[in-house]
């Protein structure tokens, strides 16, 4: 089975430097390819060219362009791989078909400021993307020193990975083709121990899961340790806006980047990773609560977070809860061990069904926190009652 690993790498400074110029070409080259399909489609809405007329290039098409005629105009595009560059373009193409297929809205330009390119490496040669276990050969970079030993399989090699920038440090991904009988799996199946029942997960802000078998795991944006870093991430960032409109108003013009500016844009996306990765450790945690014990099967509901985010009272705290990365990396464990992930139709009355009895109090409402049937007289924390509704619900799709 193919498992991805993502690390901490700790490049030299001219590795560095080839990582920065290599992304910001692959953004440059991403950006032209939106920017040349945004003039045709444009075009296209005004009538100025019909169906027959191509009014959509292909990542292939562009490449060639690339490589005939603006490589001579620009030299320094061809300080990034070929291979990576084809895979920025690939990635543009990905995007217009999501909008064409109505699954995603209208591509975006990749900003410099988020860092959210990253550099693509197949593997060609026999010696690319070998791991060690204190370094990896990555394509056209060479050795690459890692920051965290032991991690990545050590004797294995990767089919392919990518390297990314993000806050002032660097990282790795890569993909590996691993044995469901391999060492890592017999290890990870070894610690946990067999269970005949099944469980039920009702996610929520209040807190984050509540489990059947009686475990909640609490909201940890409500830790004071997060609730810090919030609050020095709203004063960085308010430093941030004073910056720009001090400048602006100097020069009389559009705020332009300067050192400082550079430097408190560096201090706001770290505490932007910090949050993050706190509450990525936390996301891990709890699956690995949840699949310990090896359930025979875990049911969820199938949750619209879109539609929940409409909700501008309760938007944020579903944006930092994270259902879905959640859900992701849960039932990715679940198939990886083999228990049955089940999914509950989203509008299933979970919260509103007496567990004892099964009637429906559809006056229920969400300040109640307690959930009391009026049909039998049942008590339960509301939660809790939706957690044992999910588990024994018999109409589910396996996901």
């Amino acid at each position: 089975m193919l498992k991805a690993f993502k690390t901490e790498i700790a490049p030299n400074e001219e590795q560095k430097i080839k990582i920065i110029r290599s992304i910001g070409v692959a953004r440059f080259l991403y950006n032209q390819y939106i920017a040349y399909n945004r003039r045709l489609y444009k075009m296209y809405q005004r009538g100025l060219l019909d169906e027959k007329q191509k009014h959509f290039v292909t990542a292939n098409d562009f490449d060639k362009y690339v490589n005939h005629k603006l490589k001579k105009e620009l030299p320094w595009i061809d300080q990034c791989g070929s291979k990576a560059r084809k895979k920025a373009l690939v990635n543009a193409e990905q995007a217009f078909k999501r909008f064409f297929a109505g699954v995603s809205e209208f591509p975006n330009f990749k900003k410099k400021a988020n860092q959210d390119v990253k550099l693509y490496f197949p593997r060609n040669n026999k010696g690319d993307w070998k791991i060690w276990r204190h370094k990896l050969m990555i394509p056209t970079l060479k050795q690459v020193k890692l920051k965290e030993y032991g991690y990545l399989p050590v004797g294995l090699v990767a089919i392919n990975g990518t390297v990314s920038y993000v806050a002032g440090r660097f990282y790795v991904s890569v993909v590996v083709d691993i044995d469901e009988k391999s060492k890592h799996n017999k290890d990870l199946e070894s610690c946990y121990a067999m269970q005949t029942k099944g469980i039920g997960i009702d996610l929520g802000v209040k807190d984050l899961a509540i489990v059947s078998d009686g475990k909640v795991f609490r909201n940890i944006n409500k830790s004071s340790k997060v609730k810090g870093l919030e609050k020095r991430l709203r004063r960085g960032q308010r430093r941030l806006s004073r910056k720009y409109e001090f400048r602006k108003k100097k020069g009389g013009r559009t705020a332009t980047s300067s050192a400082n500016i550079d430097k408190q844009k560096l201090k706001v996306q770290k505490l932007h990773q910090r949050i993050t990765r706190i509450r990525e450790d936390y996301e891990n945690k709890t699956v690995h609560e949840v699949v310990k014990q090896k359930p025979r099967f875990i049911t969820v509901e199938d949750l619209n977070v879109k539609g929940m985010m409409k909700n501008r009272h309760l938007a944020k705290a579903i944006a930092a809860q994270r259902f879905n990365h959640l859900l992701a990396k849960l039932k990715r464990k679940a198939e990886m061990i083999g228990i049955e992930f089940r999914e509950v139709d989203r509008f299933y009355p979970s919260s509103k069904t007496c567990h004892a009895c099964g009637y429906i109090h559809k006056g229920l409402k969400l300040k109640d926190r307690a959930y009391v049937c009026l049909k039998c007289g049942y008590t339960a924390d509301r939660d809790y009652n939706a957690s044992l509704n999910l588990r024994d619900a018999g109409e589910y799709r396996i996901a």
